[in-house]
């Protein structure tokens, strides 16, 4: 077993990479993944699993054959399935727009959205959709944009407990002279409950 810890923040570096495909940064996921509040035997959709990442965190939480990865892009998809055989999990692959795949998917426990491509209403209309009473839903973006439209989407869905954070890292890097810390992109991560 590579990951031999319950906690969350498995190291970018132990994960197959691709400069094609983006990573959630291992910071970024603990947090995401202590917003989705999840439970051993849950069911989750990861829309827009990228790398896979998080599908596998999530996988390595919830200890479920009901995890959804979906990605429109058949380069993330094979990351996906690497990392995931790499760690030794599971979950069910799905490469397809999520806009066109979420209305056959079954309701699950939590959603995390990863990417929206520009189609952040209808996507959280449908995440909400096919979340359980008490579902949570978690989504981390970059951009400004995503995050007006989705909290204006969450508030407009009736969801509760709607929190916006904002996360800035910086790592350490070491130079000839010392240690610097060199910030990462901020990222806005916005979650909610289905009541």
């Amino acid at each position: 077993m590579i990951w031999n810890y319950s906690t969350p923040g498995i190291p970018d570096e132990l994960f197959e990479r691709s400069e094609k495909v983006p990573i959630t940064k291992e910071e970024i996921r603990s947090i995401v993944l202590s917003k989705l509040r999840l439970r051993s035997g849950y069911s989750v959709i990861d829309v827009g699993s990228g790398s896979g990442s998080i599908t596998v965190e999530v996988c390595l939480q919830v200890n479920s054959k009901n995890v959804y990865a979906i990605d429109a892009d058949k380069n993330a998809i094979e990351l996906t399935r690497k990392n995931l055989d790499k760690f030794g999990v599971s979950a069910n692959l799905i490469h397809s727009k999520a806009e066109e795949i979420l209305p056959s998917l079954p309701t699950v426990n939590a959603i995390v959205i990863g990417g929206t491509k520009g189609k952040t209403e209808k996507i959280i209309e449908l995440c909400v959709s096919k979340l359980r009473k008490d579902g949570r839903l978690v989504i981390d973006t970059i951009l400004i944009e995503t995050m007006y439209k989705a909290l204006k989407s969450l508030k407009k869905q009736k969801m509760h407990e709607i929190e916006v954070t904002q996360v800035i890292i910086s790592k350490g890097k070491d130079f000839p002279s010392g240690t610097m810390l060199v910030s990462r992109n901020p990222i806005l991560i916005l979650s909610a409950t289905k009541m």
